[in-house]
């Protein structure tokens, strides 16, 4: 049984290796991260995170609870 081989990059060296670009790394980090901050949303129905140097819970709606300051 043959198997396909998958190209995981267009990109590749002169010796033939395959790398990502820096832009094709952090595109993908991002979605996966927003992904992610979905999922846990749909589960948890809220998201900690940090904005202006607090740590707030976000919610669903958009409100925003402050939960410490950030350290500094």
């Amino acid at each position: 049984m043959k198997t396909a081989i998958i190209k995981k990059s267009r990109y590749t060296t002169k010796d033939g290796y395959a790398y990502l670009t820096k832009r094709k790394v952090v595109t993908k980090a991002k979605a996966a991260g927003k992904r992610a901050a979905k999922k846990a949303m749909d589960t948890m129905g809220f998201v900690v995170t940090t904005h202006n140097g607090w740590v707030v819970k976000q919610f669903p709606d958009g409100a925003k609870e402050r939960i410490s300051k950030i350290a500094e």
